[in-house]
């Protein structure tokens, strides 16, 4: 099987929105990611650090979805990154109200041996220069690396942030941050620069409203499912990101073509994220209410029209 090498944060979270409110929850990107990419058939491996005040209930169940997780790191008397955030009544907005990195200020990745190797490679939202420092660590050029950032990054570490993007094949950022990463206002222009920058592939996401993937002058779109109920959107980002890099490193076809399914089950998979709160929902998902839900994703954009 190929191997998936995922990097982020692997985090509590407590999160309140026009739904109801949580306590202190399982979060963090390279929990989505993980709990995403494990719907394929691959091996994956979870990069991260937490403090000795995680539980060992979460290390199983990350270990139940068959993540390695030799690679994330445990600090004795270290406490766990936490983030808190209010969501607006749009759910499209949300404010931070609170930020303890905690154990992730002095984050020292280490890639496991056996996953030196890999052929995909997932950098979540970190500081850029732990996402290089895991590049570095790399015996063997992945097949594909993609890289996830946000506006964060790009106000206090934009030169390391460049100098990571030059590494990648593919980033996905929202709508405005490719803005502000790129100083254009038009999706198109702002993907054209970014594409200077590095990446050879642009995924653009933009919530709600779906996602666009482009490529030299290709564009695709591909649409977020309408859904009923939408309870809590942490997370949702990266379980596409996950979706995304784990179809690409189960079916090993890195193409356009190949890429624009891959975003449709990155799209997918987030849409049953965002039903629960935190992680609650990709916890019980089944293989089959994905293959249900892929079904209603193909209708959803499938005519026939004379031209």
């Amino acid at each position: 099987m190929n191997k998936l090498l995922i990097v982020g944060t692997v985090a509590f979270d407590a999160i309140e929105t026009p739904f109801g409110k949580t306590d202190k929850i399982l979060g963090g990107a390279a929990t989505y990611i993980g709990l995403s990419a494990s719907f394929f058939n691959l091996q994956s491996a979870i990069v991260s650090v937490v403090g000795d005040d995680f539980p060992q209930e979460h290390l199983d169940l990350l270990t139940s979805k068959n993540i390695d997780i030799s690679g994330i790191e445990i600090v004795k008397g270290g406490k766990t990154f936490f983030w808190s955030g209010l969501y607006h009544n749009d759910l499209n907005s949300r404010d931070t109200l609170v930020t303890e990195l905690n154990v992730l200020a002095d984050f020292q990745p280490k890639v496991p041996q056996n996953y030196k190797d890999a052929d995909v490679v997932m950098l979540g939202n970190l500081h850029p220069l732990v996402q290089s420092s895991v590049l570095d660590q790399m015996e063997k050029k992945p097949k594909l690396v993609v890289l996830d950032t946000m506006n964060f990054w790009m106000d206090c570490a934009l030169p390391e942030l460049l100098d990571v993007i030059k590494r990648v094949d593919v980033i996905t950022i929202n709508d405005e941050e490719a803005r502000q990463l790129s100083g254009e206002y038009s999706l198109v222009k702002a993907a054209a620069k970014i594409q200077d920058m590095g990446p050879k592939y642009v995924v653009i996401k933009k919530g709600e409203h779906g996602a666009l993937l482009f490529h030299n002058r290709e564009v695709f779109f591909a649409p977020a499912l309408p859904l009923e109920e939408v309870f809590d959107p942490t997370g949702a980002g990266d379980t596409f990101a996950g979706g995304f890099s784990g179809f690409i490193a189960q079916s090993e076809n890195i193409s356009f073509g190949n890429m624009k399914n891959a975003i449709i089950y990155g799209s997918n998979l987030a849409s049953f994220c965002v039903e629960k709160f935190g992680t609650e929902r990709m916890e019980t998902l089944s293989k089959a209410e994905v293959a249900i839900r892929l079904q209603q994703f193909k209708s959803l954009t499938q005519f026939d029209i004379e031209i």
